[in-house]
């Protein structure tokens, strides 16, 4: 006699710096299988990540690309990503020079600023606060 019964599907293959590796698609759904699949710690600072995200900007559209989840309000633009490294979760703000005031991290493009999220270290009221600006500025087309 076999047994019938599906298969649990395995679980995603983690990156470098424990970054889960997501299949590109559009929605909800793909950036809830990225939050699920993120380890340890980082998993609870994705997801509150997300939820701010969503509150601050209820029209908010979602997509997974380059296994990074991406936040924004007109279909196939872009102002924020996040992405697992092994002592932070990075977000990236596609146009944080232009906010008041800039994420501390620089990048080699002159417009992109990170602002590097430890575990225990989210200041809720700063992120909200860029998150609001940054929805209204032209999102990056990816």
């Amino acid at each position: 006699m076999t047994d019938k019964t599906p298969k649990a599907p395995a679980p995603p293959n983690l990156l470098s710096g424990g970054n889960p590796q997501i299949p590109k698609g559009y929605g909800d759904a793909p950036v809830r299988a990225y939050l699920a699949a993120a380890p340890g710690w980082k998993q609870g600072v994705c997801r509150r990540l997300d939820a701010l995200i969503a509150a601050a900007v209820p029209e908010v559209k979602k997509a997974v690309k380059w296994n990074s989840p991406l936040y924004g309000v007109e279909e196939g633009r872009w102002f924020a990503s996040l992405h697992c490294f092994d002592a932070f979760v990075r977000v990236t703000f596609f146009n944080g020079a232009a906010l008041d005031p800039p994420p501390a991290g620089t990048s080699k493009h002159p417009d992109v600023r990170y602002c590097d999220v430890r575990e225990d270290a989210l200041d809720e009221t700063q992120f909200t606060a860029w998150v609001k600006q940054a929805k209204g500025m032209e999102g990056e087309r990816l």
